[in-house]
């Protein structure tokens, strides 16, 4: 099991990630989420939190050529749960919750990107935190033969482990999409540790910005850290 810097320093692109799991101690549950950007457009943005929600919004509103795949929201609340995605497929997920319809089935009318060459992969998890913590991940990805693949995943916390998904292997031209099951990693106690240990990974040139949050599993309390490289 690796470290997320072991993971991240030597790949320059992984595009957008979300990271789920349980601290070392085991007292808390953390959720990351953070982008990265080639295009001036991509990297443009800053991550804003709303009423314990995060945002991703322009930074220099002047700049922005297609808000459509870059403003969305990030992580949103539902009840206990907590939704984090890459898209306005959050906004899919919390809908279809409140009508009952559950996560797995939620993106059922939703697929891949639509920003060819690429086809960027919608990714996605949810953290329940109702009596205990679990969580699910998820990826719908664009296949082969161009068909959409709908792959989720279910996991019962572990201490000092996550999982990490995010939307490309690596760079390139198109940029391959990252495929198989969410990469185990491991988790510390502190929050700080682990917003250093993410922020210091990504690429110097394509991140963009990182959220992280510790949710207290006895009491609620909850540690936030946002760090935007627009400032």
């Amino acid at each position: 099991m690796k470290d997320i810097y072991e993971l991240l320093e030597d790949n320059s692109y992984v595009g957008r990630g979300i990271i789920i799991g349980l601290s070392e101690d085991g007292s808390n549950a953390v959720l990351a989420y953070f982008i990265m950007g080639r295009s001036t457009n991509s990297r443009n943005r800053v991550f804003e939190l709303i009423n314990n929600e995060l945002y991703t919004r322009p930074y220099d509103i002047s700049k922005v050529e297609d808000p459509s795949l870059i403003i969305y929201p990030a992580v949103k609340n539902f009840g206990s749960d907590i939704v984090v995605t890459n898209g306005d497929h959050t906004d899919t997920i919390i809908t279809a919750l409140s009508q009952g319809i559950p996560y797995k089935k939620s993106l059922d009318k939703r697929a891949y990107e639509p920003d060819y060459p690429n086809y960027t992969s919608r990714i996605s998890g949810i953290l329940h935190l109702h009596k205990g913590f679990s969580y699910e991940m998820g990826s719908i990805r664009r296949l082969e033969n161009g068909e959409c693949g709908r792959f989720f995943y279910d996991y019962n916390p572990e201490k000092g482990v996550g999982h990490f998904i995010h939307t490309y292997k690596c760079d390139g031209n198109p940029i391959p999409a990252y495929e198989g099951e969410p990469e185990e990693i491991s988790i510390p106690r502190s929050i700080d540790d682990f917003a250093d240990a993410i922020w210091a990974g990504l690429n110097i040139d394509n991140k963009v910005s990182l959220y992280v949050r510790y949710i207290s599993l006895k009491d609620g309390t909850v540690q936030e850290r946002l760090i935007n490289k627009n400032k």
